[in-house]
């Protein structure tokens, strides 16, 4: 049975490592809005998972992400990206949001993300931003 929740807010992508120095050695490290946005992420994936262990099998992820719709667009655009008939072509990247799910949720739905060996991300927009994410086991035979 697939395991289904949703990441409420304004969807954001997995930022890029930064560099810096510590202790007299480079090191890369990720940016605090993307460590706190993949904390929310596992936070969301931790209430529908309290009473299951992760996954150890293959596993399928499909990621749906709704951006706000933009209050500044006419109405008849608005109605527009209501129906789907105008998808979001901005930020965040799709990719870049799959990569901060599959960061946030490793560990907590499935043991590891290389576990992940089939995904689907789509864009649409929505009155209500949020991020809905499905992963179930790939069925043997």
């Amino acid at each position: 049975m697939p395991i289904s929740f949703v990441i409420h807010g304004a969807p954001r992508g997995k930022g890029r490592p930064r560099f810096g120095v510590v202790r007299g050695r480079a090191t890369a490290f990720t940016d605090k809005q993307t460590v706190a946005y993949e904390r929310t992420i596992q936070s969301a994936a931790r209430s529908v998972m309290a009473t299951r262990e992760p996954l150890d099998g293959p596993v399928w992820v499909r990621i749906n992400i709704f951006i706000q719709i933009p209050v500044s667009a006419p109405k008849w655009k608005q109605a527009q990206m209501r129906d789907g008939s105008i998808r979001p072509t901005r930020t965040p990247d799709a990719d870049n949001v799959a990569k901060a799910v599959l960061d946030g949720i490793n560990g907590v739905v499935f043991a590891d993300d290389k576990q992940v060996v089939g995904m689907g991300v789509t864009k649409f927009y929505s009155d209500h931003a949020r991020v809905e994410v499905t992963v179930g086991e790939v069925s043997h035979g």
